[in-house]
């Protein structure tokens, strides 16, 4: 739990301050004095009587009260630290920045659970051990450098690791960005990543609160709570990016089906993060740069305007925007030639708007004026302005200022000269701007943030799925598999439309089921997981003979149990399933189906229970879809019965959670028509 005190405390205490600013103790104290703390501070030392200027004591029994405690000495110490603080001195907040903990060994994590016991029977709150630090408008509580400028209208940044806070922060000040409070939560004791947010959705006040969050996580350990409050900050107007490391294929390893060789926990990760509306980073530079984005004014549609005064960057960056599905439009309007007039001789409006290496300041303002007023094919500026050297740009970077202030459209600068401009350059960020060194970078930033969907509201749940199978009682083969007649149950009470079929033990029952069912036949061996890589699938079978034939050698396949006989329908194969993810919850697949969906890996996936929203986006992210819709001439499927299926799944899954992996593969569409030509379905042991 966070507190008044973590945040705000009207006292703090240094256990283990010292003199040695190259020791944290001494670090700690001395950003705590350069930050002018306007509180009472005071420091523990058992050889010391004033640290840094600071009344230091020797003996924890004659420490006053105080609100919060930042412990700076060996683990071994910290238990009884912090019971006495919590007895005699009232304290309600402790930042542990001591390593030696439960990231250690055994012996670190008993110590470790042992403070957080006594932290939680107090109501207090803790963050770490083996952190950095915490650093808010108040106080600055960490033994690292940078220690940016704070303030509530930069971004909010909680990091499981302090080092990589460090070099994000390193990073992002020199390009501008600025932060409000920053959490180092190290081996997240108490609270971790997910709880930091959480308090930052419950105490949200649209008035004052950083609306820009930025996430640096390892392990995902309580993803529900993650995704409620995430979604929620961004409901409320909040944007967020993380950075998650340490992805994980441990669980695809272990799965036997296609469903789950497809999904593991980090496409599990990546699903809940694209559910909650966060925008997912690859590294601190891409982080800062979608960061970046966030703080300018909000892009409203897909159409750039470039204004430069080099073709080079200009056309990488009309590239790059293209990759990440922008355009870069012709501007057609009239008062294009009326602007063209107020440049020099060879600039171009057409988009790029490229007002030669000898534009000034005025023309670029001119530039903006016209792209703001005037074309409406534009909704947004990304402004490329360097220099060789030969003269100040001052006044360049005073107009574009000038213009982000007043024009409607968003504003993007894109300054690559940080080094030849570096005075120029810096007295722009002075105003409180931020920049985008490399045009490339911006425009893949720029895609992320856009891109990245808005938070996914499941639909108003259905549960009579549950209420048809709670009577069903199902055997559990020594796999967790269904037999072929459980799942053909499941199915059919699932509303799931499946090709007729009958499963046969004996050569004597090929004539009636062939009989039932029709000729052309599909003869598919029940028992192994994957038949098609034992030979296990026979198709267009034409009459009984041949039946009987096969019936033979499909039953000498190891671990048969039978053969299940289908007629023989064509169309486009499909694919459909389920994977259960630990914490995470069912997440639901669809795409290309049949042999190659493994190696093609055409598939969408999303975190169950899905909208009906979300599943058609799956669909439409498939690179199949153009097919699926019909392309030259070629009918396509239908889509709504394909979503159906897909939904059913969705709540198959909530409504039935025993199910660990089940596959639909495949479900064949042929005119109006999708059924599921084999299905496997696996369960949790009992």
């Amino acid at each position: 739990m966070i507190n008044r005190e973590l945040l705000d405390p009207e006292s703090i205490a240094v256990i283990g301050g010292s003199n040695d600013l190259q020791k944290p103790g001494g670090k700690i104290l001395q950003n705590i004095i350069d930050g002018v703390y306007k509180g009472a501070l005071f420091v523990l030392n058992p050889k010391e009587d004033q640290v840094q200027g600071q009344a230091s004591y020797r003996d924890i029994r004659q420490l006053p009260p105080v609100e919060l405690a930042i412990i700076v000495v060996a683990a071994r110490f910290v238990p009884d630290i912090v019971q006495h603080l919590i007895n005699y001195q009232q304290t309600k907040a402790f930042i542990i920045i001591s390593a030696g903990f439960s990231e250690e060994s055994t012996g670190g994590k008993k110590i470790e659970q042992k403070v957080v016991e006594m932290v939680n029977a107090a109501g207090a709150s803790l963050i770490g051990p083996n952190c950095i630090g915490v650093l808010t408008p108040s106080y600055h509580g960490v033994f690292t450098l940078p220690v940016p400028k704070l303030s509530l209208t930069g971004c909010d940044f909680i990091s499981a690791s302090g080092a990589t806070a460090c070099f994000i922060m390193e990073n992002a000040i020199p390009k501008g960005l600025t932060f409000a409070r920053v959490f180092s939560v190290g081996n997240s004791a108490q609270m971790g990543v997910e709880d930091i947010l959480q308090y930052m959705d419950e105490t949200f006040d649209p008035a004052i609160s950083p609306r820009v969050k930025l996430l640096y996580i390892e392990s995902v350990n309580k993803p529900q709570m993650l995704y409620k409050h995430a979604s929620s900050l961004i409901m409320k107007g909040c944007r967020i990016a993380a950075i998650k490391a340490g992805a994980s294929e441990a669980g695809s390893r272990a799965a036997t089906s296609h469903t789950g060789a497809l999904a593991g926990s980090d496409l599990a990760v990546d699903k809940l993060l694209q559910k909650a509306g966060i925008a997912r980073c690859s590294g601190r530079e891409e982080l800062i740069n979608v960061a970046s984005v966030y703080m300018h004014k909000e892009l409203t549609g897909r159409n750039i305007g470039i204004i430069t005064h080099a073709g080079g960057p200009a056309v990488m960056l009309a590239d790059a925007l293209s990759r990440e599905g922008f355009h870069v439009p012709p501007i057609k309007h009239p008062k294009a030639k009326e602007l063209a007039e107020e440049l020099f001789p060879g600039s171009s409006v057409g988009n790029p708007i490229d007002f030669l290496a000898t534009g000034n300041a005025m023309q670029l303002g001119k530039i903006i004026d016209y792209t703001d007023k005037y074309f409406d094919e534009i909704d947004a500026m990304a402004v490329i302005f360097g220099t060789p050297g030969l003269s100040p740009i001052f006044d360049v970077y005073e107009v574009l200022d000038d213009k982000m202030k007043t024009t409607a459209k968003p504003i993007f600068p894109i300054l690559p000269s940080t080094l030849t401009a570096r005075e120029e350059v810096n007295d722009f960020l002075n105003k409180g701007r931020i920049i985008f060194p490399d045009e490339v970078l911006f425009a893949r930033a720029l895609g992320i943030a856009y891109n990245t969907p808005p938070p996914s509201m499941p639909d108003s749940a259905d549960t009579s799925v549950a209420s048809k199978l709670s009577s069903v009682k199902f055997e559990r083969t020594s796999s967790g598999y269904l037999s072929p007649a459980e799942v053909a149950t499941i199915l059919d009470l699932a509303g799931i439309p499946r090709v007729p079929e009958r499963v046969i033990h004996s050569e004597k029952e090929v004539a009636d089921a062939a009989r039932e069912l029709g000729y052309p036949l599909v003869m598919k061996v029940t028992g192994p997981v994957h038949k098609s890589d034992k030979g296990g699938v026979i198709l267009n079978v034409g009459e009984e003979v041949t039946a009987r034939e096969y019936f033979r050698e499909l039953m000498k396949i190891e671990d048969a149990s039978g053969v299940m006989l289908q007629p023989m329908i064509k169309g486009q194969e499909l694919f459909a399933g389920i994977k259960y993810e630990e914490n995470f919850g069912h997440l639901i697949l669809c795409g290309m189906g049949g042999i190659f969906i493994e190696v093609l890996k055409d598939f969408s996936a999303a975190l169950a229970p899905l909208s009906r929203k979300e599943i058609m986006n799956m669909i439409r992210n498939l690179k199949i879809y153009p097919i699926l819709k019909g392309v030259r001439g070629q009918k396509g499927i239908n889509i709504e019965l394909y979503a159906d299926i897909i939904q059913r799944l969705s709540e198959l899954a909530t409504n039935v959670p025993d199910i660990l992996e089940m596959d639909l593969n495949p479900l064949m569409a042929y005119g109006d028509k999708i059924l599921a030509v084999d299905a496997r379905i696996r369960l949790k042991a009992d």
